[in-house]
């Protein structure tokens, strides 16, 4: 028997034509071919498969019994080999697929709200996991662990990036803070403070820090915590400054307890994107998701 790698594939629509036809001809005419490569094609098919496939009787051609086992197959084959390569079609309504997220918890919590409720409501047979930024997470991505990453920053090679949006920084601070009534303190002034720092990699703060570094003037970490929730909640009743983004320290301001100003001017906004493996570009699932992701942003 012939291995696949030898067979010229090209012949399974005639020989799929010629067995429900039983007609060189009609069989031709339905592959809009000539009847002599029709024939051509017969005498290929009976050399491969060692069988003459259509033999001619008193009314016209019939089946081999090889013939009518292989018409069996190819009636079971066709329709899997036209799905491989006919264009996939992901239908959110009916789809049970797992999504694999990473990000910070500020990330997360800005978009994860709006973002469940399209997928829930759009794809409910579907399922989201979001796992917690670490130092390997662009690595987690290029070996298919994670789908798609939410971060700020630029990732490295081959990964795919979609700008989301930029956001700028704050400081929350107690009521009782020294900086409480400054309209904008001075680099200087916030440098004297004692900081709570958000360990988003190797205990640094990720922009704020890169921001301080690159005019030689880091600042000194008092109190390191994993999660910014967690620096806001460490400012009241405490002499720490915390530097958030904007919006997620707005949404942490208590009214009576803690205060909000803004960075320095050289703490300059951030961009925040989704980054993904190049190899997700085409699949229509993800495409799915990153636009759910660009609209539900948008929408907040």
């Amino acid at each position: 028997m012939p291995r696949i790698e030898s067979v010229d594939l090209n012949l399974l629509a005639p020989l799929h034509a010629l067995l429900q036809e039983r007609h060189v001809s009609r069989a031709a005419a339905r592959l809009h071919m000539s009847q002599p490569s029709m024939s051509r094609a017969l005498q290929r098919l009976r050399a491969t498969l060692g069988d003459e496939l259509l033999v001619r009787g008193p009314r016209g051609y019939q089946l081999t019994p090889r013939a009518e086992r292989v018409q069996a197959e190819l009636q079971l084959a066709l329709p899997r080999l036209e799905h491989v390569f006919s264009g996939e079609v992901f239908d959110p309504a009916t789809a049970a697929r797992a999504f694999r997220l990473a990000g910070t918890d500020y990330t997360i919590s800005l978009l994860s709200g709006a973002l469940l409720g399209r997928i829930l409501e759009q794809s409910p047979g579907s399922t989201v996991n979001f796992s917690r930024w670490h130092h390997a997470m662009f690595s987690d991505v290029e070996h298919g662990l994670t789908d798609l990453l939410i971060h700020g920053g630029t990732p490295p090679p081959p990964l795919r990036s979609r700008r989301l949006f930029a956001e700028g920084y704050s400081c929350l601070v107690s009521d009782r803070h020294p900086l409480a009534r400054s309209t904008a303190p001075t680099l200087d002034e916030y440098l004297d403070c004692a900081h709570i720092v958000i360990d988003v990699i190797d205990g640094r703060q990720g922009h704020v820090d890169r921001c301080l570094d690159a005019l030689g003037r880091p600042r000194r970490a008092t109190v390191t915590v994993p999660y910014h929730a967690a620096a806001a909640t460490a400012v009241p009743d405490s002499l720490l400054i915390a530097t958030l983004p904007t919006s997620y320290a707005r949404r942490h301001v208590t009214p009576g307890a803690t205060t909000l100003l803004p960075a320095p001017d050289e703490i300059t906004p951030m961009n925040y994107a989704m980054t993904w493996h190049p190899r997700l570009d085409d699949d229509p699932a993800h495409r799915w998701l990153r636009d759910t992701i660009t609209a539900a942003q948008e929408a907040s």
